[in-house]
Order: C-alpha cells, then sequence, then structure tokens
C-alpha cells in the first residue's frame, strides 16, 4: 500500500506500507478518500509544528469509507461514508475521566504524534469514526477542521450578547467564524491579507471585516487564530473588562502578557485545543441542514499523487488558498 511519508522539512518521499491484516476487536478498516490540508500539515511541512517529528505520515482531515469491520462494532457497517475523529485518548488519564478527551496525557493526534491518512487504507477504532452517507468525502473531510473553532466558541461560552473579535481569517479563523455566527454574536473578523478580507465580505454577510487594529477595547471575546506571538500577545488589548482571550492557534514561542492591563480589567486568557467527541454529530448535522456551507471553503483540490508538487505551490501567498482538499481513489 502507497503512503506519502514527510522525511524532513520540505521533503515528501513515497514509501510502501504492509497492508493491513484486518480490523481486530473494536476496530475499522477505512478506504482514505478525502484529505483536507489545514495548518498543521503546511507547518509541519516547513519543520515548525513543535509535535511533529520526521519521519511522519501526515493527514488528520479525513473523509473515509469503511471497508471491513472487526468484532464487537455495531456504530458503523462497510460502505459508509465517515468523518475522522483523529484525537486517541487513553479513557483512563485524568483529563479523559473528566470528559476532556481532547486533552488527553498521552493523546496521539493522527498525522501529528503518530502517522495519519496519507495512505491509501489504515486501520481505526470504531468509536473515532463518525457516520454521514448523506455527505461526500471532500464535506467530511472537513468536518475536523471545523471541530476546532466548535470547541474554541464552546470554551469561550460566547453568547448572543457577546461582541466578538476573530483575529485571522484562515481556516481555523473562519471555523471560528462559523460558530461564533451559530451562537448569534456581533462578530468582527481582523486580518491582514486583502484576498482572506474579500472572502469574508462575500460569504458571511452581517460581519464587520478590518484590516486594522482596533483603537479601543471593545470587544467581551477575542479569539487569535494567527499562531503568531506577537499578535497572541497583543490580543488582550482589545478586551473589555472581563473579557476573555481564546487562544486558538499555536505557536513556539513565549506569548507575553501584560500583566497590569491582565489585572486591572480581570481578563481569563485560555487555550483551545482540538475538539471533542460531541462536536462531531452537531457538525455533520448543521452540514447536512444547510447551516453550514462547506463549498466556498475548497479552493484548491489535487489528487493525491500530486500532493507532493502541490505543497510549494499552496505555500505562496498568491495562490490564495483558503482550504485544499486531496482526493484519494478508492
Amino acid at each position: 500500500m502507497r503512503a506519502l511519508t514527510l522525511s524532513a522539512a520540505r521533503t515528501f518521499e513515497w514509501t510502501t506500507l504492509p497492508e493491513a491484516e484486518g480490523p481486530g476487536v473494536g476496530e475499522v478498516l477505512v478506504g482514505i478518500r478525502a484529505i483536507g490540508i489545514c495548518g498543521t500539515d503546511f507547518s509541519g511541512y516547513l519543520g515548525k509544528m513543535p509535535f511533529i517529528e520526521f519521519p511522519r505520515i501526515l493527514g488528520h482531515e479525513l473523509g473515509v469509507e469503511v471497508l471491513a469491520v472487526g468484532d464487537g462494532v455495531t456504530n458503523v457497517a462497510a460502505g459508509d461514508r465517515c468523518s475522522v475523529e483523529p484525537y486517541l485518548n487513553c479513557g483512563t488519564c485524568h483529563s479523559c475521566k473528566r470528559g476532556s478527551t481532547n486533552c488527553c496525557e498521552t493523546l496521539q493526534v493522527l498525522g501529528v504524534h503518530c502517522d495519519g491518512g496519507m495512505r491509501e487504507r489504515m486501520v481505526l477504532p470504531a468509536h473515532k469514526l463518525h457516520v454521514c452517507s448523506a455527505l461526500g468525502f471532500e464535506q467530511l473531510a472537513l468536518v475536523e477542521t471545523l471541530a476546532i473553532g466548535c470547541h474554541a466558541v464552546n470554551r469561550a461560552q460566547v453568547a448572543p450578547s457577546d461582541d466578538v473579535l476573530i483575529i485571522g481569517a484562515g481556516p481555523i479563523g473562519l471555523t471560528v467564524l462559523e460558530f461564533a455566527r451559530a451562537a448569534e454574536a456581533a462578530i468582527t473578523v481582523l486580518e491582514l491579507n486583502p484576498a482572506r478580507r474579500l472572502f469574508v465580505e462575500q460569504n458571511y454577510p452581517g460581519v464587520k471585516v478590518v484590516a486594522t487594529a482596533p483603537d479601543e477595547a471593545a470587544f467581551q471575546v477575542v479569539f487569535d487564530a494567527t499562531g503568531h506571538a506577537g499578535s497572541m500577545s497583543g490580543a488582550l488589548r482589545f478586551a473589555r473588562f472581563t473579557g476573555r482571550i481564546v487562544y486558538v492557534g499555536i505557536t513556539k514561542e513565549p506569548v507575553g502578557i501584560d500583566d497590569p492591563l491582565f489585572h486591572r480589567r480581570e481578563l481569563t486568557v485560555m487555550a483551545s485545543r482540538n475538539a471533542v467527541a460531541s462536536d462531531f454529530p452537531r457538525i455533520l448535522g448543521m452540514i447536512q441542514s444547510g447551516q453550514i456551507d462547506t463549498r466556498p471553503w475548497i479552493s484548491h483540490r489535487c489528487e493525491f499523487e500530486e500532493l507532493p508538487g502541490k505543497m510549494e505551490e499552496w505555500l505562496l501567498p498568491e495562490s490564495r488558498v483558503i482550504k485544499a482538499v486531496v482526493a484519494v481513489a478508492g
């Protein structure tokens, strides 16, 4: 079976993996049909993702087809189309017992801490599959990225009375936008890239889009989706007294805090990591109902064979990538 392995920064190699012997108890053999490319994949490709070590098979945003099921599996059947919850948690640590499976102390995220879905087939735990055969594989591949924004908005407990600022309108910022909008908050998006500002203006009527930072602390909730330490540090100044700041992006660099401002306004700063299982069926339902339309998101596509040559191209600002999806033949 073919797989695409990242052997070093900016270096993909085609490798051959042994075929799985078949799914064991509680496991499922799936065929990979669509792979979403996200910021984690790009930063891993560049050698900048702190949790990725080489060699690594990337790919955690997956739309899959069930090929075979192991003993004891009742939630899926051969032929089902599924989205994959790529967070492999232990179930027994402090976080897991509290329901925070996204923060498992030994968490393995497919394509990050362990090998992921840039291959033809793989075996997965059945309970990490979320069935929705009514959706296409591209739509299913986008569920995980949407779950990031879903979890972040849930963490912040966004309410209709909240004024929300989202810093960064890349794919992760857009996922936050989807769920802040679902919470009926008043939303402002701060984005320096004119193409991304235009995308928000065209696809999200009623959302205010700005290119320069506000002069005042006008927001109850501030999401920083840039992964840039300077932006993350500066995000505090946009929050009102008692405001909440949520770091959705991640950086290797230290993030400074203006402590007098932090204390005077009694701000809350929180991280948002991954998502939880309950986010996935909610998102599948929202896509099915039309509440979320994934079609404008997919700006670039390619076949699996083309992917090694596409990564450098998609990194160029002039490529104007919103979301790229890779098709894997069945």
